[in-house]
């Protein structure tokens, strides 16, 4: 019997520093997302972060809290019911750092008979700090729990036809009235070392302005290739004229060389460049959170207007939109009824 896991990044269960804490632990103590060794990481996140980070986390998660819950898990659960009605096998939803567990996803497919498992990860571009450790944590529990489970995977779906007009109507509906004189992609940023972490060809990633534009195996698993090329797409969709529009990266953390250029640092200039009026998409995620919410919506606007700015709109992301429910359900169908192209081999894509 099939059945699918949809999965998301995840949340504290209040905007408290109680809350925010463990969730914070589990999060950074992730090999996945601080990759360095487990005494260095111990230290810097349970020595150094966690001192100060969970209260300052939680006045930001304050910011955005809804009366039924953390946004990005209410979305998820929205999307998820609407998924499960348009579709004939059964759907579960997990979150890789919270609850929904990923186990107890897995666990509900189980006592509903099934064996084998279409795992979706709801995130459009591959990266070892979101699809990897998902990949990875539920190959786990597999292996422990559920070894008569097979899992297909869906695939990062940055270049996918359908999600990219998803994605394009959603931009140009919410533009609507809005005369803006620029459009900002911004995307989570990454560690450099992470791009050439997972290069399968260990000599293609450069990051020197030319490689994500040279085709190369490596750009299956690159994550800033398939941001440019989202942007690039989209652009396309959309008839943006160059020079209308620019890419950045959001949310770095400090002491690393992080994906540039930065959100901040450009919103900031914008201004004094004539841009008065500028809306900002935000295609890393498919429901909104707090890089959504509040690092976007709330702080990069304020300090766009700080600078000068005049207009802001910050364009939410697919959510529970019907059209992208509609996809997501067209794709588990295929799945469900043949042998699709979305299928990838599990151990090729945690390798």
């Amino acid at each position: 019997m099939k059945g699918v896991l949809l999965v998301n990044l995840g949340s504290p269960e209040s905007p408290t520093a109680k809350d925010v804490k463990p969730y914070l632990d589990e999060f950074l103590m992730d090999k996945y997302v601080i990759d360095v060794p487990f005494l260095l990481r111990a230290l810097l996140v349970r020595g150094i972060i966690l001192q100060t980070r969970p209260k300052k986390s939680a006045a930001a998660y304050a910011k955005i809290w809804w009366d039924e819950g953390s946004p990005l898990v209410v979305i998820s659960k929205r999307m998820h019911e609407k998924v499960q009605k348009l579709v004939d096998v059964p759907v579960s939803l997990a979150m890789r750092y919270g609850n929904p567990s990923l186990l107890s996803g897995l666990q509900e497919l189980h006592d509903k008979g099934v064996t084998e498992v279409l795992l979706f990860p709801l995130y459009p571009q591959h990266a070892m700090a979101s699809t990897t450790t998902i990949l990875e944590l539920a190959e786990e529990h597999r292996k422990k729990y559920f070894p008569e489970m097979k899992f297909t995977i869906v695939p990062a779906f940055y270049n996918k036809p359908d999600y990219l007009q998803n994605l394009a109507d959603s931009i140009k509906g919410h533009l609507e009235g809005y005369d803006y004189d620029h459009l900002l992609f911004s995307y989570h940023g990454i560690p450099e070392r992470h791009i050439r972490k997972t290069d399968i060809t260990k000599s293609h990633c450069k990051i020197d302005g030319s490689c994500c534009n040279t085709p190369s195996p490596a750009h299956e698993f690159c994550y800033r290739h398939q941001c440019y090329e989202t942007t690039k797409q989209v652009v396309k969709l959309l008839g943006i004229p160059e020079g209308k529009y620019s890419q950045t990266f959001q949310s770095r953390l400090a002491g690393d060389k992080w994906l540039t250029p930065y959100t901040d640092v450009e919103v900031n200039k914008m201004p004094e460049k004539g841009i008065k009026n500028l809306a900002v998409v935000t295609p890393a995620f498919v429901s909104d959170c707090l890089e959504t919410l509040e690092e976007i919506a709330m702080e990069a606007n304020h300090e766009f207007k700080v600078h000068g700015g005049e207009n802001f709109k910050a364009i939410p992301c697919l959510n529970d939109g019907d059209d992208w429910c509609k996809t997501v359900s067209n794709w588990i169908s295929n799945w469900s009824n043949a042998s699709s192209s979305i299928k990838v081999d599990v151990e090729k894509t945690i390798a």
